[in-house]
């Protein structure tokens, strides 16, 4: 049923009672809806502007003197079937969905750390454009699959606002993603000129000072447009159920003032990321990637829309049987457009950190060239094989290599090979080792000697044959020399003045 005949209806008393009316089949007490303020409308509901209830085919409330109802069913419940606002819906959010793997998968490759993150060029820099790629493609799924039931339900609520409220929540979402992919690639190229040369891009001058305010100024006007756009009565939305609430409910608060001041500061917004790109391509010297010109062309279209919209009633999605095409085309399909754009040239690029390494490995090789220093081969280096053995096997090459035994990659010694696993010896020739023992005075000068070590005097008044006699009783112990031969007298050996 149109909303324009959506009207009033009187209640018609019965026959019998004047006090009693039949709806649907069911009598109802009219001093009971009257003091309770119902009223019966054309498209076969009972409303009181607090709660709505639906009087036809099967559906058959009763309501009690007190205000209860019993068996009665609300207005706002789906009741139609999916129309093509709900089939468009559902296609789009599937494909928002989609959206999100490949999102996750890009930002695995690029988000990825292969060299030690450097303080003036952090990794999440690059992972932004990501972040808000996922947020935005989030809203656009939401809004699409809340807006199935747009169709479906007798009298709008719930869904209208929720559809409206993520469909212009990814609009600040949009700007941010494309921000940040423009932002990200002069900081990329700034880098790799840092790497080159490290003091060729100073952090003081008229370049550096602009990367500074430029990105302050972009989220001033992209919140200023959210704050205008996202806080909003949404609940005059629902007010699309006959014409006065249309005209005098809904779309004032569909194209109020605020919506257009957020529509006008998007579109600032847009201009200072055209402005910081131009910036970027004037202080590096580089050509913009094609998905950088494609992705602000596809934002200004959205922005434009917006902008549309915000003036024009028909053109709005918060419209209940709003043109299709307006809305899923001009609104999710360039956001939609703008996500699959950035998911190939995320797909197409590499690593950021690969490329930087391939870019010194270029720059060592054309030094090596100019120095004429030829690189080996790998198979030159001697610990080439060590490269693939496991931790425990490293450890047993290494205990083995003292020993001289045979190691991974390495050839034996020949001394090794000549004294077998018997006759181990180190790689240096045999030293001398004087051996102390036998090099050491046989008296300890610490320590008294024994009167049978101690020296004989000689008298000059001996004559040889006692000398001789003497000389020999020198090696025997505990015997005393005499004239007439050795006496076996077991002398006391003194050893020190403790023996006294």
């Amino acid at each position: 049923m149109s909303l324009e005949t959506r009207s009033v209806v009187p209640f018609t008393a019965s026959g019998e009672n004047k006090t009693e009316t039949i709806i649907n089949g069911i009598t109802f007490n009219l001093d009971a809806l009257n003091e309770f303020k119902y009223q019966l409308y054309s498209n076969n509901t009972i409303s009181n502007e607090s709660e709505c209830k639906l009087a036809f085919d099967t559906f058959q409330p009763w309501m009690m003197d007190n205000g209860t109802w019993v068996n009665a069913t609300s207005c706002y419940v789906p009741y139609y079937g999916i129309g093509v606002r709900g089939k468009t819906s559902i296609a789009f959010g599937i494909c928002f969905g989609l959206t999100l793997i490949f999102t996750l998968i890009n930002l695995n490759k690029h988000g990825r750390l292969y060299l030690r993150e450097d303080k003036r060029f952090r990794v999440v820099g690059r992972r932004w454009q990501w972040y808000w790629m996922l947020f935005v493609a989030a809203c656009g799924m939401i809004s699409t699959l809340t807006g199935v039931d747009v169709d479906r339900y007798y009298l709008q609520q719930i869904p209208i606002v929720l559809q409206s409220f993520f469909f212009m929540l990814m609009i600040p979402g949009a700007l941010a993603m494309v921000w940040e992919a423009t932002r990200h690639w002069a900081s990329w190229q700034e880098r790799q000129m840092v790497d080159r040369d490290p003091y060729g891009m100073p952090q003081d001058d008229k370049r550096a000072k602009f990367e500074f305010w430029a990105p302050l100024v972009f989220y001033l006007f992209a919140w200023i447009e959210f704050f205008m756009t996202i806080p909003r009565p949404w609940t005059a939305l629902e007010k699309q159920n006959t014409a006065f609430q249309i005209e005098f409910v809904a779309q004032p608060a569909a194209t109020n003032t605020r919506g257009k001041v957020g529509a006008i500061m998007a579109l600032i917004a847009w201009a200072v990321i055209c402005a910081s790109l131009q910036h970027s391509i004037l202080s590096y010297k580089r050509r913009p990637p094609v998905k950088l010109l494609l992705g602000i062309t596809i934002l200004g279209i959205r922005v434009g829309y917006g902008i549309a919209a915000a003036w024009l009633w028909d053109l709005s999605i918060f419209r209940q049987d709003v043109m299709v095409g307006w809305p899923f085309g001009l609104g999710y399909g360039s956001i939609l457009l703008l996500l699959v754009v950035f998911e190939i040239a995320g797909m197409r690029d590499e690593n950021e950190d690969k490329k930087l390494m391939e870019q010194r490995i270029a720059r060592g090789r054309v030094a090596d060239a100019e120095l004429n220093i030829v690189q080996k081969p790998s198979w030159w280096d001697r610990h080439m094989a060590s490269r693939y053995m496991s931790d425990e096997q490293r450890m047993r090459d290494m205990t083995r290599e003292v020993g001289g035994e045979r190691t991974a990659g390495v050839e034996p010694s020949p001394t090794a090979a000549v004294g077998g696993s018997g006759a181990r010896t180190m790689e240096m020739s045999d030293m001398n080792i004087r051996n102390r023992s036998t090099s050491r005075q046989p008296n300890d000068p610490f320590r008294d000697q024994s009167p049978s070590r101690l020296p004989l005097p000689t008298h000059s008044g001996l004559g040889s044959e006692t000398a001789s006699m003497r000389s020999e009783g020198t090696d025997l112990t505990g015997r005393t020399l005499g004239p007439t031969g050795t006496n076996n007298n077991n002398g006391q050996r003194i050893r020190s003045m403790l023996d006294v």
